[in-house]
């Protein structure tokens, strides 16, 4: 089955006049007060770590380095957890999981999905929404890539996985027919599925962008940038939300991305190695990697990739990325032919970091700097301009962020803290430089200059310490070397305490 825009949008009852004046959690009517509130364009992207241009990447990444100067720039973003799913969910609510149900990439469905309109937002969408915004999801936005929720290989559900959270979910799927179909898919339309997993972890094909989905991602969010521009004209602002697939695994871009670069001169990871004195429960043996049973390699801790093999992954990547700037240009260019740039809030998210042969891993699903640290932009109008913030912020965030520059008053309860006096004081000393994150047994708190994760075991505690004054890497867990600083840095650790694993 084939669907698009018109067959994924959602329709919503007409509400009453009555309705509106008695409950709190029906949608305001657009007023001159909503008027002066500035639109909102959140794009998503999976998979992805600080490797652009504008962090000092040999990526060549031209739109979103354009975006990062007309905004902030943060170096030190972490993720709440290292899994799509449940990152998405952390960053949605402003919350940090509660249990381990949140550390799921069902953390959404657990949570949000199936339940019936609270007065507690699900969502920083659905407080837009409920505020006077008109909001609309295009791609993945939370965990199910088309918003709504089905297994890999099922037909496509008719449930939604955020509910209450838009006006309008919109998903193109072309010729994969699915979503999950088209997040795994390749040129010829085909998917990891249906060639039950006898794939390569990667391809170039010489095709059209529309030739993987986030092409016609891109088309969609265009066509539909055009019509809120005319709401937004009439006094109704507008959230769009778009997610983009790539550079997710299988890292599949038309050619002419991956001729922007010389493989031969593709750098290795700077850290190809397991840090001194790391224990090997903190990393783990790649295997939704080597779950594309036709690569030329598998992934291990044992022994690294072959040179040349890691250059052609980290070439397939760098393709990958360049391919979705490109695509995320086509979306910022028809912002700005709407007449609506100046009046709207642009934030560039990366779910979270990638292992590219770092520590002998390939992936993601770790507490190590290079899982946790992703992409994460702000451009607003009204605030400076080409800022590089250094500041240890995360995803949590973003919610009391937006809802602060929205001028629209934030929910009571969320974990994460506005970055707005960030946006033009970088060096704001009223700022807690703290990122909390969480993943299956282990918790891990990142400052400044220092890294310490625990993880609960069986076996007894293991304790990692990692410090990063002299550099951006880890390199050697001083655990053992710095009892003291541990004694100082664990009551900050147990601030953060909000999953029982026991």
């Amino acid at each position: 089955m084939k669907y698009n825009s018109t067959t994924m949008r959602k329709s919503y009852p007409a509400l009453t006049s009555a309705c509106l004046l008695l409950l709190p959690s029906c949608r305001d009517k657009p007023n001159a007060d909503v008027q002066t509130k500035p639109n909102v364009l959140f794009i998503c992207v999976d998979d992805l770590r600080r490797e652009l241009g504008c962090y000092g990447s040999a990526v060549k990444t031209p739109n979103i380095d354009k975006l990062a100067a007309d905004g902030s720039l943060f170096f030190h973003h972490y993720v709440q957890v290292p899994t799509s799913g449940a990152s998405r969910a952390s960053m949605l609510t402003g919350m940090y999981p509660r249990d381990l149900a949140d550390i799921s990439n069902e953390a959404c469905r657990t949570r949000l999905s199936g339940k019936p309109e609270g007065e507690r937002p699900e969502t920083m969408f659905h407080h837009l929404k409920r505020n006077g915004y008109y909001t609309v999801g295009v791609g993945k936005i939370s965990h199910y890539v088309d918003g709504l929720l089905y297994g890999y290989t099922d037909p496509v559900g008719t449930s939604f996985e955020l509910p209450h959270s838009w006006d309008e979910m919109l998903f193109d799927a072309g010729k994969w027919e699915t979503g999950w179909n088209a997040f795994f898919g390749y040129a010829d339309g085909t998917n990891r599925q249906s060639r039950n997993k006898q794939v390569k972890p990667y391809e170039c094909a010489d095709v059209a962008d529309e030739g993987y989905p986030d092409g016609l991602t891109a088309n969609l969010a265009v066509k539909k940038i055009k019509e809120l521009a005319i709401r937004s004209a009439g006094g109704e602002p507008f959230c769009l939300a778009v997610g983009f697939f790539k550079p997710h695994l299988p890292f599949t871009a038309p050619k002419k991305y991956w001729d922007l670069y010389n493989e031969d001169s593709i750098p290795l990871s700077s850290i190809p190695f397991i840090p001194e004195n790391c224990h090997k429960i903190t990393l783990h043996e790649s295997v939704e990697f080597n779950g594309y049973l036709l690569g030329e390699e598998k992934a291990s801790l044992e022994k690294p990739a072959s040179d040349s093999y890691a250059r052609k992954l980290r070439h397939a990547y760098f393709a990958c990325i360049s391919y979705v700037d490109a695509q995320i240009g086509k979306v910022l260019d028809a912002l700005e032919a709407s007449g609506q740039a100046d009046h709207t809030i642009v934030i560039l998210w990366g779910d979270h970091g990638w292992h590219l042969g770092d520590h002998l891993v390939w992936g993601k699903h770790t507490l190590h700097d290079t899982s946790l640290g992703s992409a994460f932009i702000i451009s607003a109008p009204g605030k400076k301009k080409s800022v590089k913030n250094y500041r240890i912020v995360g995803s949590v965030d973003i919610y009391p962020t937006l809802m602060d520059l929205c001028d629209v008053a934030a929910p009571t309860g969320l974990d994460g803290e506005s970055l707005v006096p960030l946006l033009d004081s970088p060096d704001d000393k009223n700022r807690k430089d703290i990122a909390y994150s969480y993943y299956k047994i282990g918790m891990s708190v990142r400052t400044p200059r220092h890294r310490l994760s625990k993880y609960y075991t069986e076996d007894g505690n293991v304790t990692e310490l990692y410090e990063y004054q002299q550099s951006i890497w880890e390199h050697k867990n001083i655990a053992g070397e710095k009892p003291d600083l541990i004694k100082t840095l664990t009551p900050l650790l147990e601030k953060g305490y909000t999953v029982r694993y026991e």
